[in-house]
């Protein structure tokens, strides 16, 4: 923990008086462009990974970067996604996968979860993109945890256009969907196209969308 509160002091002393203006202009507003869901892996940092600063990014960070579809008892993914397109009017939602993801291992290897109920109640989310990587061949186990990996990022992109505020900014032409997958080790991203149904790397297809209006 003193490494974490050592963290802050060079923070206050030094980050921060670098940014000083930048903390006065949102200390009463924030108008952040995009809305950025994640895993709450140690390992991913989204405005690392995008260089970004504060303001920028609108970040849901929760295990498998899940998005529940939108159902009567809505809870802070729910509420987070609504407030960041209806209220923030984000232009741009990123659903944000990585490589060795630990809940999407345990759903590519079955791992039992019964000494965590709650993970394996959470992970049911993931149901769909887990049916679609169960009916396919995979050359090993890495290959079927990374196409997992994808295969719940597709997936959750279909439940986040379930929420009435996505449908009607997507109606209204005025939101973008994106479906990455980061890789730790070498710091790629792959992209989904929706225009071919596959992952690209993004470096070379800065363009690609996974749902555009």
């Amino acid at each position: 923990m003193q490494d974490i509160i050592e963290g802050f002091l060079k923070f206050q002393r030094h980050a921060f008086p670098e940014r000083a203006g930048l903390f006065k202009d949102l200390a009463n507003q924030q108008s952040p462009r995009a809305l950025f869901i994640s895993c709450s892996d140690s390992r991913l940092v989204p405005e690392l990974v995008t260089q970004r600063e504060p303001g920028d990014l609108f970040v849901i960070r929760n295990a498998g970067n899940i998005v529940p579809s939108y159902g009567p008892e809505p809870g802070g993914v729910s509420a987070s996604v609504e407030y960041a397109v209806a209220a923030l009017q984000v232009s741009d939602i990123v659903i944000c996968g990585h490589s060795d993801c630990g809940a999407m291992t345990a759903i590519a290897t079955c791992t039992c979860l019964d000494h965590m109920p709650a993970v394996a109640g959470w992970l049911r989310y993931a149901d769909s993109g887990r049916v679609v990587n169960e009916a396919r061949q995979h050359v090993d186990v890495p290959a079927k945890v990374a196409a997992m990996v994808r295969e719940n990022v597709i997936a959750q992109l279909a439940n986040i256009q379930t929420h009435p505020s996505v449908r009607l900014a997507l109606e209204e032409r005025r939101v973008t969907l994106h479906g990455w997958v980061y890789d730790i080790e070498s710091g790629g991203i792959q992209a989904f196209d929706n225009r071919t149904g596959k992952f690209v790397a993004l470096a070379d297809n800065p363009s690609v969308r996974a749902v555009s209006h």
